[in-house]
């Protein structure tokens, strides 16, 4: 596993460092890019993303920015259809978002949709998320691959993506165990599942800068770990806090109203096998006392004003910033160790890998169609 840099001269004697994204990026620039110039139906056509932009929001114009560069730099295609709100000031936001992505879906050379929320907000942003076909995801926020994520089932056959939007345990032979997995390799005939690309970038992050124990069991390596989520979000904060616990972790979710516990371990005292998958809990405390106990601290809250108090923290702990505003202190490194301001070039990695494992499921997909009828 890659190291952090030896810290910067911006570091005093008392500071933890600062982990940029960058570093943590690069490991999978080399496998992208061995990935873009080695298959031949790559070389053939290019890999292609479509990003929709419905609203006038600087923000999300400047993430779909970052998104075409990029995309430029591992030989991917970017077209960004403007509609609604990004596309003039009489349009309202959200107007021709959903026939943009119909447009997508239907279209052959696109291999992945990625959509610039929040547009509506709410439920209608949740539709609109499930408009997306699963075998274009890149975001992996279709109901296919959120119930895999939170009933802990990390593989799934390509033919499973071409059904409609059904509860995956009406079919049950088709889903692999959930429990005793070796290894992240996935059994025959089927591929990994997807994952949401922020959450799994913070993941990959946790990984590199050693909160995962590799000596572990593969789907157990956060075991031993505290972690705090800040801010219940169904895209980032909800879907973080299963992936962790389902790998071992105890998590601490908080959300402005209630603080809630994920983990696999059993509440039966004495009892040490753990349940195949989370269990949320309530829990009767504040956010201060789940930060005192927290090795790791991640918030996403979208407002400015939002600052995690730098006196609650634990000596040592890692903090990771994944909102656009930072949510830490300016003095936050006076206690943590390790402090990852941004995560969003990780993220996009994750995206662009994505992209690529969906070409290659629509592939195999088509393979048994071109087969029967050569």
């Amino acid at each position: 596993m890659s190291r952090p840099a030896s810290p910067s001269p911006s570091e005093g004697p008392g500071d933890g460092h600062v982990l940029r994204a960058d570093a943590i990026a690069s490991q999978f620039k080399s496998e992208l890019l061995s990935l873009t110039s080695s298959r031949p139906t790559f070389q053939a056509r290019p890999p292609r993303l479509v990003g929709v932009l419905s609203t006038s929001g600087e923000p999300s114009r400047r993430y779909a920015e970052f998104t075409r560069k990029m995309c430029e730099e591992f030989g991917v295609e970017f077209l960004l259809k403007e509609v609604g709100g990004a596309g003039g000031e009489e349009a309202r936001d959200g107007e021709g978002a959903e026939e943009a992505v119909i447009e997508a879906n239907e279209d052959e050379n696109v291999d992945g949709i990625m959509v610039y929320y929040p547009i509506f907000g709410g439920g209608q942003d949740q539709y609109l998320q499930q408009v997306v076909s699963p075998l274009k995801d890149v975001e992996g926020l279709n109901f296919k691959f959120h119930y895999n994520l939170y009933h802990n089932i990390r593989f799934i056959k390509p033919s499973q993506l071409l059904k409609p939007n059904l509860n995956p345990l009406t079919n049950p032979s088709d889903d692999p165990p959930t429990t005793a997995i070796a290894d992240d390799t996935p059994p025959p005939g089927h591929v990994k599942s997807i994952l949401p690309c922020t959450p799994l970038a913070v993941v990959k992050c946790l990984e590199y800068a050693g909160v995962y124990n590799k000596l572990l069991r593969y789907g157990d390596r956060a075991y031993g770990k505290t972690i705090t989520i800040i801010n219940r979000s169904e895209v980032v904060g909800r879907p973080l806090a299963a992936l962790l616990s389902n790998d071992g972790a105890r998590v601490f979710s908080v959300d402005i109203d209630s603080v809630q516990e994920y983990t696999k371990r059993p509440k039966v005292p004495n009892m040490r096998k753990f349940h195949p998958r989370h269990v949320v809990h309530p829990v009767e405390m504040e956010l201060k006392g789940c930060l005192a106990v927290s090795d790791v601290v991640i918030s996403a809250v979208p407002v400015k004003s939002y600052k995690v108090k730098t006196e609650w923290l634990k000596d040592g702990c890692l903090c990771v910033n994944v909102a656009s505003e930072k949510n830490f202190e300016s003095d936050v490194r006076t206690r943590a160790a390790l402090y990852i301001p941004a995560v969003g070039k990780v993220t996009i990695t994750m995206l662009l890998r994505n992209l690529l494992r969906l070409r290659e499921y629509n592939e195999l997909v088509a393979a048994p169609a071109s087969t029967s009828s050569s």
